[in-house]
């Protein structure tokens, strides 16, 4: 049977594109048909594979989901009432970033297995490219809402499923992440899911909005609503600007509303509103604000700036408790990277080395200058040239007609991040051997070099000395990105283990709400486990604690099991709160578990502290 369809619908699809310019209307939407035909003949996908979309490896998931933490979590309440609005009629909700990968997920567990063979699942990889048409991929690409109703997919795998999806914008209008609702049954007629298609744009929009809040904490803020009502609860149009009046962000209503209204979007707020009248609107009751210009009044209320605390970081340069192999690199980094030498970060996966790059980065001459990151694994080989080079107009089928400026170009004046630069094609190493030494970046389909000024710090797990031994990476470009290097230690070795999980604690339970501590044997099992992935997996531990304990205090059982191990830990009798225990482990950890040098900091002898670290319960993990 499935076979059948397969053949059918590879027949409807030849037949469809093989006649488009004969036909003076086609048997489906402009956007599908546009769709099919880059499907064709620029990804040059087959129309009757089976096979489902590709999964990401859960490394690479946790890393995007990762990446993602402030979108997810914010995101997190909107999808969870939508499925509520939609799950009893079969549909599963899903959440991708801006390169259409699933990050998050809401299913009922009846369809649960139906779903995941279906492709509906966490993790999996909807970029047109990759997928044909679908319904992540014409929001990617088009950046509007849109219904890609069965038979409208490209792929015979995808034929009996109907998606409705709508992006999520940041405040400066770049896409977040795209919001998908997507059943395995439904009528034929696409006319069906219009109401659902409206629900995904309303919870699309509530999530943009409430990004937008979040952002915009620092800032004065007008909300807007053309009835009293609904400005507080719904605003339309939300604005942001500083101290000088310079915008800085707008939703995606307000900059829609500003382009059609003036041509392009105004830099000042008084270009909009008389500024008086803001001040008087500030913090009351919505009042009505005219418009510069001929444009219908508005109910609005202005707040002030709140207060935002500084972002607190994992590494920090200048706290006394961070590990001092850490803290001596980066002070060298700096230096170096301030005399325009290329930096080389390595270290396990996950062991921080995007933070030491950011730290890098803030510490150095460039520090107001963009910092542009690309994660060279986590990108589909066949996207990661767009990416990096960017393209000029009608570079290709399918195109922005404005084209898009690459990474390089972004990060033109500062720093650019090559994360996994390990896994970047041979083809790629060749043309940013040519960038670095040139200073010139040549976008697909340009007939013109443009002159880019960037600092390059690359980052890899990898040991390139074999990689370009084996031929799979240029030695010329080892030894330009090479000019520096620095080793971060993995998690297992580092000094700082016990105020790291303190500091990853307190930010993880912020997150969710709550606060917790840890128990004794909570923290002896984190200390003594050797976190093959490192701080990453250190976070998303902790994250999970947070999220299933039941009470104030962290208890073994509430780590995950590979986590805890088989062996049983005794908590009776000891007490988190005892200042000599808590003085013990200290040392211990300070001095990365030898006894030697922690007795001698303690001023005891060696045997004092092995008596006493029987006596307070203390488990001693091998150190390699």
């Amino acid at each position: 049977m499935l076979a059948a369809n397969s053949k059918a619908h590879v027949d409807c699809v030849s037949r469809v594109l093989k006649n488009v310019d004969r036909v003076p209307q086609a048997p489906v939407p402009a956007l599908i048909l546009d769709s099919w035909r880059r499907s064709m003949e620029q990804h040059h996908l087959d129309p009757g594979s089976l096979q489902g979309p590709r999964i990401l490896s859960q490394t690479l998931l946790n890393e995007c989901r990762e990446r993602a933490d402030l979108f997810l979590r914010i995101a997190s309440e909107e999808v969870a009432r939508l499925h509520g609005r939609v799950r009893d009629a079969d549909y599963c909700v899903m959440l991708t970033d801006a390169l259409g990968r699933t990050i998050d997920y809401r299913v009922e567990s009846a369809i649960r297995n139906d779903c995941r063979k279906a492709g509906l699942y966490l993790g999996t990889c909807w970029s047109e490219g990759e997928e044909g048409t679908c319904g992540v991929a014409a929001v990617l690409t088009n950046k509007a809402p849109a219904t890609v109703h069965k038979r409208d997919h490209f792929r015979a795998a995808f034929i009996g499923l109907t998606c409705s999806a709508a992006p999520v914008f940041d405040p400066q209008g770049e896409l977040l992440g795209v919001l998908d609702v997507s059943a395995l049954r439904s009528p034929d007629d696409r006319r069906s899911q219009h109401l659902i298609r409206q629900m995904v744009a309303q919870s699309a929009r509530e999530i943009e909005n409430a990004f937008f809040m979040h952002s915009a904490q620092g800032h004065w803020l007008l909300r807007a609503h053309s009835a009293p009502g609904y400005v507080d609860s719904q605003p339309d149009f939300l604005l942001a600007w500083d101290a000088d009046g310079r915008l800085q962000a707008l939703n995606s209503a307000a900059r829609q509303c500003l382009r059609e209204r003036y041509g392009q979007l105004p830099e000042h707020i008084g270009q909009l509103f008389d500024l008086d009248s803001l001040q008087a609107a500030t913090d009351e009751s919505a009042r009505i604000l005219r418009w510069r210009g001929d444009l219908d009044d508005l109910h609005v209320r202005v707040s002030a700036p709140r207060h935002r605390p500084p972002l607190r970081r994992v590494l920090r340069e200048d706290d006394e408790q961070t590990d001092p192999r850490i803290s001596e690199s980066l002070r060298r980094a700096v230096r170096v990277k301030d005399c325009n030498l290329a930096v080389l970060v390595l270290g396990e996966t996950g062991s921080g080395k995007e933070v030491f790059a950011r730290q890098l980065h803030e510490r150095s001459r460039r520090a107001k200058a963009p910092f542009v990151t690309l994660n060279c694994a986590a990108i589909p080989e066949s996207l990661i040239e767009s990416e990096l080079f960017g393209y000029s107009a009608g570079a290709f089928t399918g195109a922005s007609s404005k084209g898009m400026r690459g990474l390089l170009q972004q990060a033109d004046g500062g720093t650019l991040f090559l994360d996994e630069i390990g896994d970047m094609p041979l083809s790629l190493q060749t043309r940013l051997l040519r960038v670095l030494a040139e200073g010139e970046v040549a976008p697909l389909g340009a007939s013109r070099r443009q002159q880019v000024d960037i600092h390059v710090i690359a980052a890899t797990h990898r040991d390139l000395a074999v990689a370009v031994a084996e031929g799979r990476f240029r030695e010329d470009l080892y030894f330009r990105l090479a000019n520096a290097r620095f080793q971060l230690p993995p998690l297992r070795e580092r000094s700082d283990r016990l105020a790291l999980i303190n500091r990853l604690l307190a930010q993880e339970a912020q997150g969710c709400g709550v606060s917790v501590g840890l128990s004794v044997a909570a923290l002896e099992c984190l200390l003594g486990y050797r976190w093959p992935g490192n701080v990453r997996q250190l976070r998303q531990v902790l994250r999970y604690a947070c999220a299933v304990c039941a009470g104030t205090t962290i208890q073994r059982e509430d780590l995950p099991e590979d986590i805890r191990g088989d062996e049983a830990v005794e908590e009776g009798g000891q007490d988190s709160a005892n200042p000599q225990r808590q003085l013990l482990l200290d040392a211990l950890i300070r001095h990365r578990w030898k006894p030697g040098e922690a007795a001698q900091s303690l001023g005891i002898s060696r045997a004092t502290l092995y008596r006493r670290v029987r006596e307070h319960g203390i488990k001693m993990p091998r150190v390699s």
